[in-house]
């Protein structure tokens, strides 16, 4: 039965990557001082019809944290893939301290990286190699690991599994244990602190958590970005108001940019999205049922927390 999918094995093998380095590349600028600038980018997927990004443009100062929010669809996760390099630009281009991405060593961009996106790896390995395996180099460093589980949330969790960080992650091995989809994601989010990088991306990281596992993430967030530019993605906007500068897209356009602050200020797109999950969780914390298997204990109060400066906190 095996034997059936061994020529995608090959036609694997055979796959030629199409983003590569230049002849002659050029190094990552360290450190960071101008940032990275889009500058009227835009992409469309191979087969697609239509543009996924269209006349991006905008700063990422260093050391800045910027938030993409907007609905699914909207191109956020375009962007991330687009700045990783996973894409390059249809249109546009895409610059660090004024070279263009296309001009730099690609490895050598990628080690500057830490990310965590929406689909991301569980891998059939110990915890500490789960861990470890965001900076490969680094895979013997018990220190980093465990230092790097304490910020994305997994010492508490690997501590109290059978084995600790020595357990493996996968029933297919002997005292082997499985994770919750939570569970993993604190795993997936420390692997990318393993990394001493330049620009850390957050796709959806806590999107699998629950509201007290979200809200430890998110009050040491100052220090899991410090000295860090640092990008993320979120539909939950009670956690954006930490961000210097919020971008929001729709239809693959940028149509609004600023903090949450002026955002709510200009009552456009932003303020209407912000507002409606405010009003969502008033209502659970209300019982009017319009938020359905929350834990109204955690989750609304939680959430009023952060948005105490939205119009709903002087009413509720």
């Amino acid at each position: 039965g095996q034997a059936l999918y061994l020529d995608d094995l090959f036609s694997f093998f055979e796959v030629e990557p199409e983003i590569v380095s230049p002849p002659d590349p050029l190094p990552f600028p360290v450190p960071l001082r101008e940032g990275f600038t889009f500058e009227d980018v835009g992409f469309r997927y191979p087969g697609a019809e239509r543009d996924a990004v269209k006349d991006i443009s905008f700063t990422i100062g260093p050391g800045e944290k910027v938030a993409l929010v907007g609905e699914n669809g909207a191109g956020k996760t375009t962007l991330v893939k687009l700045l990783t390099r996973l894409y390059d630009p249809t249109a546009g281009q895409i610059t660090v301290n004024g070279r263009d991405l296309r001009t730099l060593d690609l490895q050598h961009y990628y080690r500057q990286l830490g990310v965590i996106f929406q689909d991301f790896a569980r891998y059939s390995l110990s915890a500490r190699e789960n861990i470890g395996l965001g900076c490969v180099e680094s895979l013997g460093d018990e220190n980093r690991i465990r230092r790097a589980a304490r910020l994305g949330g997994a010492a508490k969790l690997i501590e109290g599994l059978p084995n600790g960080y020595d357990t493996m992650l996968n029933r297919l091995f002997e005292s082997g244990v499985d994770l919750s989809g939570g569970e993993w994601q604190k795993v997936a989010l420390s692997r990318a602190f393993m990394r001493d990088a330049s620009l850390l991306i957050l796709d959806e990281p806590t999107a699998a958590l629950d509201a007290y596992a979200e809200s430890e993430v998110y009050q040491h967030f100052a220090e899991l970005t410090q000295g860090r530019t640092t990008v993320f993605v979120t539909h939950r906007l009670s956690s954006v108001h930490m961000a210097d500068k919020i971008l929001v897209l729709k239809d693959g356009r940028l149509v609004e940019e600023g903090n949450h602050d002026s955002l709510m200020t200009l009552k456009a797109e932003y303020a209407g999205m912000f507002n409606l999950q405010a009003e969502r969780y008033q209502a659970a914390v209300r019982g009017e049922g319009l938020v359905s298997n929350y834990d109204r204990s955690a989750s609304c109060q939680l959430a009023l927390r952060c948005i105490g400066s939205s119009p709903f906190a002087a009413s509720g």
